[in-house]
């Protein structure tokens, strides 16, 4: 394609460039299910991180890399949802491939579904959205007042702790790791063990470890999902700290790092699933209480734990751009590079 049109989004600060494939004209991804259609695209004999080359991949990397994105962009392709139970499909990407979970890029995908009347809602009240991804279906639900957007919620597939104080050696002394997985599996692993605070100006030693971490847990059993290779192995490395209590929970601040050393610059969905899940397990998130998850950017996500390991995240989305992307076909750059 020599256009590709987009509509993006920012959920507190973390892009999400949205990719309709059925208004673009782009054929079908074969498969039944979304996750089928994820595996289509990663291609035989590839990974979530190393994908195969094709038509498909060649809009990832036209939008994702420089100079039409950039290394912290991230996005998806909506797709056919399995069934009619759902309103879309979407199969999530970033700078090095693909991802089976996303927490922000569903909240963002919910208000991008009412914004473009997609999926009907009122001026007041509440709406779901919902969405099949990779790692099964999800919801968010759209809070309207007013008859403008002012918040959203995103429901995950239950999120279930694998293994607590795994040993993990980096260049910056010994931690230990709690494994979990809400979509995608979640390392968790306290900043000052490592003798960091999770601040901007660490961001370089937290890249440096939460990439170490991930690649000493590469291939780790706890990091296996019963579902099989697409759901496992570490997809992202949650550096967190501690902040005074709420009088509604726990406070945290974290910095999760995904894909080859990407920053995620809101307190990330998904990951806020598996810190809920750890919090649960340790007492310390009780029936009715919330977690004040912060960013390294100062943006926050308040979560809850249900029954059955199932979460809520609550958070913003708004709309920052509308695009037509071109790739001249006389351009040596092609779909780009990445520094």
């Amino acid at each position: 394609m020599n256009t590709v049109r987009t509509v993006d989004y920012h959920t507190a600060g973390e892009p999400f460039r949205i990719v309709d494939t059925g208004a673009a004209g782009m054929p079908p991804v074969p498969g039944d299910t979304v996750a089928e259609r994820c595996a289509t695209a990663i291609g035989p004999g590839g990974s979530g991180t190393a994908p195969r080359r094709g038509p498909l991949d060649d809009v990832r990397r036209t939008l994702v890399q420089e100079p039409r994105g950039h290394a912290g962009m991230y996005g998806g392709f909506v797709v056919e949802p399995d069934d009619d139970g759902a309103h879309l499909g979407v199969l999530f990407w970033h700078k090095d491939g693909y991802s089976t979970a996303c927490g922000h890029g569903t909240m963002a995908l919910g208000v991008w579904a009412v914004d473009s009347g997609r999926v009907p809602a009122p001026d007041d009240g509440d709406v779901p959205v919902r969405i099949d991804v990779p790692s099964g279906r999800v919801t968010a639900t759209v809070h309207r007042g007013g008859g403008r957007t002012t918040g959203v919620t995103f429901r995950n597939v239950p999120a279930r702790v694998s293994a607590r104080k795994v040993p993990v050696a980096t260049s910056l002394g010994l931690a230990e790791a709690d494994i979990a997985h809400a979509g995608a599996c979640y390392a968790s692993v306290r900043a000052r063990d490592l003798g960091l605070e999770v601040s901007r100006a660490a961001l370089p030693d937290l890249v440096r470890a939460g990439q170490e971490i991930r690649a000493a847990l590469a291939t780790h059993p706890a990091t296996w999902h019963p579902d099989g290779p697409l759901l496992s192995g570490v997809y992202g490395v949650i550096l967190h700290e501690e902040l005074p209590d709420t009088p509604f929970g726990p406070h945290q601040r974290n910095v999760t790092v995904f894909a080859d050393g990407q920053i995620d610059r809101s307190p990330c969905g998904s990951g806020t699933s598996a810190r809920l899940a750890l919090l649960a397990e340790d007492g310390r998130l009780g029936p009715g209480e919330d977690l004040l998850h912060e960013s390294v950017t100062g943006t926050v996500f308040t979560g809850r734990m249900l029954e059955g390991g199932v979460t809520e995240v609550t958070g913003t989305a708004y709309r920052t751009g509308e695009h037509a992307f071109a790739v001249d076909p006389y351009d040596a750059l092609g779909t780009g590079f990445l520094l």
